[in-house]
């Protein structure tokens, strides 16, 4: 092994969940049988999160969540799942764009789900084969700090080449209309425009998927459900 491939194994990332192998719940790559690695820290507070035990310091020990971890570590838990595709998750992974190209190996196809405030390094192309951006539309924190323009275009130019997609959380019709003032605000194609019901349960995902359908459908955009929670609830590791 090079000194160079050393550095790389030693380098430390927050990892809350290295788990697998699962099925992509969530966009375009939903049903793919997919490893994940979930990593520490988010810059928004959203609060129908389901993974606020990686940044919500007020009710969670963040960093007994997220241990710093050796990025070499990470791979060889990644070749115990026998996957190709692994998705990094979070919290959200870009805030730890400098030490990212230490974990993407051309070992796996990489997938990404972040929130879009953080534009894409210029790396990303070259090493991420996808990613899922989802702005939030519908949180208490203002708008300015979770929805950046330039993020976002430099995240659609992306989108326009096939790399990306928007991903879209709402909880009735009517936030479809923000999401309708994004896309014109970013100049997003219809195509590369999904939206995903908010629920953790059967219970709320069904009827709340339901009343959206025939109006995302009559925008002419795509929607998608949450797979993994139909499939196995809240259970952690899924």
């Amino acid at each position: 092994m090079t000194a160079v491939a050393d550095v790389l194994r030693d380098t430390l990332i927050p990892v809350s969940e290295v788990f697998g192998p699962t099925f992509q719940g969530e966009g375009p790559h939903a049903g793919v049988r997919t490893g994940f690695v979930r990593l520490g820290l988010c810059n928004l507070s959203c609060e129908w999160c389901d993974t606020p035990y990686t940044w919500d310091r007020k009710h969670y020990d963040v960093d007994k969540e997220c241990p710093p971890t050796l990025v070499g570590e990470v791979h060889d838990r990644l070749r115990a799942l026998d996957v190709r595709t692994v998705c990094l998750s979070g919290g959200e992974p870009l805030m730890h764009k400098a030490k990212l190209p230490a974990l993407l190996s051309s070992e796996w196809s990489w997938h990404c789900e972040t929130n879009g405030t953080i534009g894409p390094p210029a790396y990303w192309q070259n090493m991420v084969a996808h990613t899922s951006v989802s702005p939030k539309i519908n949180t208490r924190d203002p708008e300015k700090k979770r929805l950046k323009r330039g993020a976002l275009g430099a995240w659609n130019d992306l989108a326009d080449k096939g790399l990306a997609a928007f991903k879209f959380v709402c909880r009735a019709p009517r936030d479809l209309d923000r999401v309708a003032d994004v896309v014109e605000l970013v100049g997003i194609a219809a195509h590369n425009v999904w939206i995903m019901p908010e629920g953790t349960t059967e219970r709320e995902l069904l009827p709340r998927h339901r009343a959206l359908a025939p109006f995302i459908e009559a925008r002419g955009w795509n929607t998608t459900t949450r797979l993994h929670t139909l499939l196995y609830g809240q259970e952690r590791g899924r």
